[in-house]
């Protein structure tokens, strides 16, 4: 008798606990009464706890023998009985554990408005493939949010959109992360003439024709195409290209500058989709320029950067100022193929440097107070020994904070990747023609950071 009322005790409390706490099946005192045994649970929740009842034969045997040994202990709140398992379950349970459920619940319960910001932060290659989990998840790429998002993430590894020299109208996109190259076709680009890219800004490349006559805007990633309006000056000579964007993303827009060595340029706005003239080059400025043009120019903040020689130097040009400014900055003995590079604010400057038979890739940085170049890094030598009596030809193409190098001469074909940061030097596997076997050779190319909003 004494053994029953303190069973009955016990029920009572359990029933206090439930009616305080919760539970997550509809439990009553009728329920509880006609059931011989009663288990335990807890279930975790981010700021829910609650207990969910289970059918265990043994329990009732449990709080007997509890009570014959004086007085029944009440159990402890979501605490867990030990109960005996097959193998096979406890080998499942101990692969997944409780972790994989509490994983499951945060997701379930994860804000709406963070999936875009946690997408947006994904790898390239991974956002074009979440596009296939649903119709909301495909539509990202035209969301106004979504592309803010993308706007904000720092992409510090550029990608290279390159031509090879026997498909000039069909690129090789290069991917460093993954080190994987692919075939985008733009289908937009004209197929009778020549087209190359020149430069690049917001994950947009600018596409100039060989005549210099049409300039054409594309994301190589999306498709999205744009070709410009003509040029109001017909220029014979050829010409030096530099792109920057009015803010953080293209939806505030981009500019993109054209210079000829006699002085004359145009500066295009995609907002106002025109080209002007904002005025002529002042006249401290020594003409012809004798732009470098295997050097392309460097964007920093809104402020382009072109290469000159006789004499040697630099010039650059203010897009929101409209200020010109040229730097007379002597070039390193025995140096060729020099192209200008930048990285976090920094002017760098990369080329071959021959001496005797002997040839190396070096790396300088522009010192702001002295205007001169100081050699920061080189090729490795072992690398520098291949070239050893060759004649090399160097072509940059990319020059944002990574670097892609590319090294022919008659016996060779090379491409080489240089990160400014980490000062680490990389071969590249070769470019294939696609379902091809033989290596390609790259022709010309430049380096963009990729952006699946970006808008032309």
């Amino acid at each position: 008798m004494e053994e029953l009322t303190m069973l009955r005790q016990l029920i009572g409390q359990l029933q206090d606990f439930f009616n305080l706490y919760g539970s997550s099946s509809s439990a009553s005192s009728s329920y509880i009464l006609h059931q011989p045994s009663i288990q335990i649970y807890q279930q975790h929740r981010p700021n829910n706890r609650s207990c969910v009842l289970n059918l265990d034969d043994d329990y009732c045997d449990l709080i007997i023998a509890s009570g014959k040994s004086g007085s029944p202990k009440m159990l402890e709140p979501c605490k867990p009985l030990p109960t005996k398992k097959c193998r096979k379950e406890r080998k499942r349970v101990a692969t997944t554990g409780t972790s994989e459920v509490l994983v499951q619940e945060i997701w379930k319960e994860f804000p709406e408005d963070l999936f875009e910001a946690v997408i947006a932060r994904l790898p390239i290659a991974t956002i074009f493939r979440f596009r296939f989990v649903c119709r909301k998840w495909n539509s990202l790429l035209n969301s106004e949010s979504f592309s803010q998002h993308c706007a904000e993430v720092v992409r510090t590894i550029p990608w290279f959109y390159t031509i090879t020299h026997e498909n000039v109208n069909s690129g090789a996109m290069y991917n460093p992360s993954a080190k994987k190259w692919h075939y985008p076709t733009i289908s937009s680009l004209p197929s009778k003439v020549i087209v190359v890219p020149v430069t690049s800004a917001g994950g947009l490349v600018c596409f100039l024709d060989m005549g210099h006559r049409n300039f054409y805007v594309c994301n190589p990633l999306t498709q999205s195409f744009k070709e410009l309006p003509a040029k109001s000056v017909k220029v014979q000579s050829r010409i030096a290209v530099g792109m920057t964007l009015n803010g953080i993303s293209t939806s505030e827009g981009y500019k993109i500058l054209w210079v000829g060595c006699d002085g004359e340029y145009e500066v295009y706005d995609s907002l106002q989709n025109t080209w002007t003239r904002p005025g002529s080059m002042p006249s401290h400025i020594k003409l012809p320029l004798s732009l470098n043009f295997r050097s392309q120019a460097v964007s920093i903040a809104s402020t382009i950067y072109f290469m000159r020689s006789d004499p040697d130097g630099i010039v650059s040009y203010n897009m929101v100022s409209g200020v010109w400014k040229q730097y007379i900055i002597p070039i390193p003995f025995h140096l060729s193929d020099h192209t200008l590079a930048e990285y976090g604010g920094r002017i760098m400057l990369v080329g071959l440097l021959t001496k005797n038979a002997a040839t190396c890739v070096c790396i300088w940085e522009l010192q702001k107070m002295t205007l001169l170049w100081k050699e920061v890094d080189r090729m490795p030598n072992i690398w520098c020994l291949e070239f050893y009596g060759k004649h090399v030809r160097m072509t940059c193409l990319g020059n944002k904070g990574l670097l892609m190098l590319s090294l022919r001469s008659r016996q060779m074909n090379r491409l080489v990747t240089y990160n400014v940061m980490s000062r680490e030097w990389l071969k590249v596997t070769g470019c294939l023609v696609p379902r091809g076997r033989r290596r390609q050779w790259i022709a010309c190319g430049t380096a963009f950071y990729p952006c699946p909003t970006a808008v032309a």
